[in-house]
């Protein structure tokens, strides 16, 4: 066959199968798949984008901009997410969010501001329990260029999301005194324990460490040690080690190279996942993803909402951009995670084009402009 004819064969059958994945899709009530134009043809995917508070929306501008500059193959559903009381008094996120989500599987979510209310709940935490987000992942690499006390942090933190002490279980015995109640099951515990494996073998890593205090909560911690113990017995390939929560954060500011994937209960993982995000320079430029039950995740940047410079072009774009890159690679779209990934290192390393807290005098749209034009240069 004539190479022409090849062509229009080829052309032919990607319109069929388009039309027939658009059809299939309208009927199943999801957004239309359309063809990206880059490296070949692939399908462009709908991700729920909730911008956020403070400074989210102009964060997430920025990175919906590098995004476009990359041509990769996402569409944005924005959305935003405020807890409203159902008609059963229960607090919930509103619903043309949460069928969003469910229809689209993927978020991108900005910093959330909780109101200060009582009997208010914590966004996230509705979040995580909305879509049963069981595990946070937060890689914690150092970046060339921002100099910080640790120059070789290369590990990343897995934290079980839905129980704990973060459970939300508690009461007033008598007055002046309130019981909170930990909560740990088997479930959650084997089903995380089995992700950070999971984690550790699929990106080529080689140590799984579960933090715990089975020492002092022997019921507890000792039924999360349990699960992991019992998990990492099928994990042949990968060494599982146990310490100690006082013993790892004693280690890790000593030498943060002794770890690499660390699996922990929800409590320890919020506060250890910070300490080692002070190790490679702060929040601003720590990404963070969540992944939940049926195939539900949600990526996003885990800094405030900084009220005092919202609005003011002054944000610090990187750690969203970094946690949508995550989810790109979650995607599996790694050449375009790739991509914007060097650019936004490449701009830090440069040191020319910085946002003030990464030691520059850049405004965020010109941060985000360079990142965009390395973004170009690269296809």
């Amino acid at each position: 066959m004539a190479g022409a004819a090849r062509a229009t064969v080829r052309s032919g059958c990607l319109v069929w199968i388009s039309r027939l994945l658009r059809g299939a899709q309208q009927r199943a009530g999801a957004a239309p798949i359309r063809w990206q134009h880059a490296s070949g043809k692939v399908p462009l995917s709908t991700v729920t984008l909730i911008p956020g508070d403070g400074i989210g929306p102009e964060i997430s501008a920025a990175v919906v901009k590098i995004f476009d500059a990359a041509r990769a193959p996402i569409q944005w559903e924005e959305r935003n997410v405020t807890a409203i009381l159902s008609s059963s008094g229960k607090w919930v996120i509103p619903p043309e969010a949460k069928e969003s989500m469910d229809r689209n599987k993927m978020g991108l979510k900005g910093p959330l501001k909780t109101p200060v209310a009582a009997g208010h709940p914590s966004m996230n935490l509705l979040l995580r329990k909305t879509f049963d987000l069981y595990a946070n992942v937060r890689p914690c690499v150092s970046i060339e260029g921002f100099r910080t006390p640790y120059n070789d942090v290369d590990l990343v933190t897995i934290r079980e999301n839905t129980e704990g002490e973060y459970s939300g279980i508690e009461h007033v015995i008598v007055d002046g005194v309130v019981q909170s109640i930990k909560l740990i099951t088997e479930q959650a515990s084997r089903r995380v324990a089995e992700f950070a494996f999971e984690y550790a073998r699929s990106n080529k890593r080689h140590t799984v460490t579960a933090v715990h205090k089975a020492n002092i909560m022997r019921l507890s911690d000792g039924l999360f040690l349990k699960k992991c113990r019992e998990v990492a017995e099928t994990f042949k390939d990968i060494k599982f080690t146990e310490m100690y929560l006082d013993t790892v954060c004693l280690n890790m500011v000593q030498d943060p190279t002794h770890f690499d994937v660390l699996v922990m209960p929800n409590l320890y993982g919020d506060i250890l996942s910070d300490l080692c995000a002070g190790l490679i320079g702060g929040l601003g430029v720590t990404p963070s993803g969540n992944i939940g039950t049926n195939g539900v995740a949600i990526f996003e940047s885990v800094h405030g909402t900084a009220p005092d410079i919202a609005g003011k072009d002054l944000a610090n774009p990187t750690a969203l951009l970094l946690s949508a890159v995550m989810m790109l690679r979650h995607m599996g779209h790694t050449g375009y995670a790739q991509r914007i990934e060097a650019a936004c290192y490449g701009t830090i390393k440069d040191g020319k084009v910085l946002t003030g807290d990464l030691g520059g005098k850049a405004k965020c749209s010109e941060f985000t402009a360079e990142i965009c034009s390395r973004v170009k240069d690269m296809e």
